[in-house]
């Protein structure tokens, strides 16, 4: 799995995100995990001609030392579909920015 992580968080930093994750962030029905949804003007042609497959959505997991950001778009109601693929350059860039920004609202310094 593609994905970024940001490891050795203290248990301050730790919080500081989750606060974060959770004000920003549509909770998933899996514990510790959220959904960054991908905006609509950064889907692939593929992606906006599924509609009946959105929104789609990067994983974010939470963990206790540690934050992940997959790098697969994924579907919010179907699991296998072609319209499912590891993030363009333009989805990626979004997903670094978010990373940024919420590394320096909450001062994370891991």
């Amino acid at each position: 799995m593609r994905l970024y992580k940001i490891d050795q968080l203290s248990r301050e930093e730790k919080a500081n995100i989750e606060s974060y994750l959770n004000r920003t962030l549509q909770p998933s029905p899996v514990a510790g995990v959220h959904w960054l949804e991908v905006p609509p003007d950064l889907l692939s042609t593929e992606q906006r001609s599924h509609e009946e497959c959105g929104p789609f959505f990067f994983a974010v997991e939470l963990e206790a030392e540690a934050v992940s950001f997959e790098l697969l778009v994924r579907s919010q109601s179907n699991l296998h579909c072609s319209c499912i693929a590891y993030a363009s350059t333009a989805q990626r860039d979004f997903v670094l920015r978010f990373i940024d920004k919420m590394l320096q609202k909450e001062k994370i310094q891991a």
